[in-house]
């Protein structure tokens, strides 16, 4: 069977990709059902994008990478999409944008799109073999017990990165990469609960509060979250991904509180309280007593000289802590790193040594912050490369002869 495009992954950026892309399309999956990762964001009702999304809210070897897709197909674009479809939405904090009702809504909104571009979708189908041939490229697909063997003139790899497994994530994109021989970027887990060898935070499992985590790279205020096995909550999974094995991380657990001061003054009034009842206040109680042996928060208050309380403040402004790693691509949301953009046209997506043969999506090396960037990767990679396919910019000589096939 013959067709101009095949699409191989139908999670965000693949359906993207096929709702806007012209011509004879198939779209293929290994999954039951497209979309999981939409379903299952943003607690079910999926963070689709953020107001504020910039280039620099995304992570890259080459930073200046995303710009162009980002800017021909911004966030304001797919909220047309979304507004056009009657989505319900609301802002909940700094810019993210979730469905009022359901996640499966854009998942409804994709696939009527598709419907309309009249994209041919198979599910429950796998790649067994890819070649490429002097016309474009030969797919071996394995469905239902079935074999069949489908030409294409462009092929579109959308299966994103290594996060969440469970949810049906493979290497595939990079096998595609390597029998290609186009270069991948170094992976891990990004967005990611970060843990301790020790079980050091068992007892505080659940206690939540705003913190201030940085390191050497970057600095985020939002909510940690205490676990079992470590920290989690947006800060955590933000600094995640500019953290690495053996760095330690400093964590502010009164930003934007000038704690010392209000100490200070509360001495003349609640000088008879215990200290530790009064920062209880403005910490959670179960972190004040799990603090007040290693800080010494003993006394009253007003037997504490404002040396001391100057250094208590201090140190919880800047509590040093260092993670023995983090929970891997297990319960990661994105895979940093990936098809290395040196190898990819920023316009098209196209891989410049293998015309008509495209990456998008969490696939690339492009990994955005927590908050709907990276779903807006997906859209803007998506339309990207379907703008490409539509205007046929595949006008490079093919290299005959000169890949082998890929077995799955």
């Amino acid at each position: 069977m013959k067709y101009e495009t095949l699409i191989i992954g139908a999670g965000a950026a693949g359906m993207m990709c096929a709702a806007h892309t012209k011509g004879r399309v198939l779209l293929v999956d290994h999954a039951k059902v497209p979309g999981e990762k939409i379903r299952i964001s943003g607690g079910g009702r999926c963070n689709f994008t953020n107001l504020h999304t910039t280039p620099e809210n995304f992570l890259s070897r080459n930073k200046h990478f995303c710009k162009s897709a980002l800017g021909r197909y911004a966030q304001w674009d797919f909220i047309e999409m979304v507004e056009k479809h009657r989505i319900a939405y609301h802002e909940k904090t700094l810019g993210q944008l979730f469905c009022d009702g359901s996640a499966k809504q854009i998942i409804t909104m994709l696939r009527d799109e598709m419907d309309s571009a009249k994209t041919e979708l198979r599910l429950r189908c796998s790649v067994s073999e890819l070649r490429k041939t002097e016309s474009g490229f030969e797919a071996t697909l394995e469905q239902d017990g079935q074999r069949s063997v489908v030409l294409s003139t462009q092929l579109v790899i959308a299966t994103g990165g290594k996060s969440i497994p469970k949810m049906g994530a493979t290497d595939f994109a990079y096998d595609v990469a390597k029998q290609f021989k186009i270069a991948v970027t170094e992976t891990r887990a990004a967005l990611v609960p970060l843990t301790f060898s020790d079980a050091r935070f068992k007892p505080l499992a659940g206690t939540a509060l705003p913190a201030r985590i940085s390191n050497s790279n970057a600095s985020f205020d939002e909510g940690m979250l205490f676990t079992h096995r470590g920290l989690s909550g947006p800060s955590i999974l933000q600094i995640s991904s500019f953290w690495r094995e053996g760095e330690t991380l400093f964590v502010n657990l009164i930003p934007n509180l000038e704690l010392v001061d209000l100490l200070r003054s509360q001495r003349q009034e609640q000088g008879k309280r215990k200290l530790t009842t009064v920062l209880t206040h403005y910490l959670p109680a179960r972190l004040v007593e799990f603090l007040s042996g290693p800080l010494a928060l003993s006394g009253k208050l007003a037997d504490q000289s404002d040396a001391r309380l100057t250094e208590l403040c201090k140190a919880l402004s800047a509590w040093s802590l260092t993670p023995s790693g983090s929970e891997g691509y297990r319960t990661a949301e994105v895979t940093l790193g990936g098809i290395d953009t040196d190898m990819l046209s920023s316009k098209t997506m196209m891989c410049k040594t293998v015309p008509g043969l495209y990456f998008i999506g969490e696939a690339v090396d492009v990994t955005g912050w927590l908050g709907g960037y990276n779903f807006q990767w997906a859209w803007s990679s998506g339309w990207a490369a379907a703008q490409a396919i539509a205007s046929n910019q595949t006008s490079c000589i093919l290299n005959r002869g000169a890949y082998s096939s890929f077995s799955g």
